[in-house]
């Protein structure tokens, strides 16, 4: 099979990115920090959260961005909740929401229940009026198991929409052939994932790093912008990593250059998944 970017119209060595902003529903403070860098900063896509509570303001605010489907199974902040859309027992703790852990998700999850509400989780962000571009499982629950990993490839197909895959080291460490199973089924996934998440430090520094030593191919960098609000600093200690991802997506000018210099091409997922429908990808 030809290389990605030759599939997608672009030389065979040409290195493309595609700069993802998660979060959009999260939170007010995510929605402002993902549309921002959407619309006046380098991201090129970004996840939705179905079952979070300001999914629907990020509805309202939509005005055709690249924006995929986050399939949502956990509600990570201890003090912050929200709940599956669907009738759905298994995916409920005891504090009021979705499970906290990924781990509470493979112990209790029912496989049929998690297939109806990724599914009602989609057909739900199309109903809003998204234009959805792709799938991706937050905190990864969908994508490291083998049985839950069945529920998010059949989705793909179903709904003829390409997937994000975990993190490129870390799929070696998966124990089954997450990569061989989504081409065969006809569904288009980046090259590699780099993902630097919230609080870690010295983030120009590593998006600096990526972009010196870019292969050919298509690389996604996930990033996670918010705006500085004080509704995002009483929700998580790493809210500062979040106000930084929208600085440099938004403001830095460096970054700008940088990828110009470079010669690194922009892309979202939409593109991916017209070829994937077309049937070349």
């Amino acid at each position: 099979m030809a290389p990605l970017p030759q599939r997608l119209g672009y030389g065979p060595d040409d290195r493309l990115l595609i700069i993802s902003a998660a979060g959009l529903g999260g939170s007010h403070a995510m929605n402002e920090g993902v549309y921002a860098a959407l619309r006046d900063g380098l991201a090129t896509t970004g996840t939705l959260l179905v079952p979070c509570p300001w999914a629907r303001e990020a509805a309202a605010r939509f005005r055709g961005e690249d924006i995929g489907v986050a399939l949502t199974l956990n509600a990570e902040f201890a003090l912050y909740r929200w709940g599956p859309v669907t009738y759905a027992p298994s995916l409920l703790d005891g504090n009021g929401g979705m499970p906290a852990t990924v781990t509470d998700v493979w112990d209790h999850a029912d496989l049929d229940e998690v297939r109806r509400e990724c599914r009602v989780q989609i057909e739900r962000a199309i109903l809003w009026g998204f234009d959805v571009t792709h799938l991706d499982s937050h905190l990864d629950v969908l994508s490291v198991r083998p049985e839950f990993f069945d529920v998010y490839l059949e989705l793909a197909v179903e709904f003829g929409l390409p997937v994000r895959l975990i993190s490129s080291d870390a799929r070696r460490q998966l124990g089954f052939p997450a990569e061989e199973l989504v081409t065969s089924a006809g569904v288009a996934t980046p090259d590699r994932v780099v993902r630097i998440p919230p609080g870690t430090i010295g983030r120009y520094r590593r998006i600096e790093a990526l972009l010196d030593s870019l292969e050919p191919g298509l690389t996604e960098l996930q990033l996670q912008p918010a705006a500085d609000l004080p509704e995002l600093r009483s929700l998580t200690a790493e809210w500062g990593s979040r106000v930084e991802d929208l600085l440099h997506l938004r403001d830095n000018a460096e970054l700008r250059a940088h990828i110009e210099r470079s010669g690194i091409r922009l892309v979202g997922y939409r593109e991916l998944r017209e070829m994937q429908r077309s049937g070349t990808g």
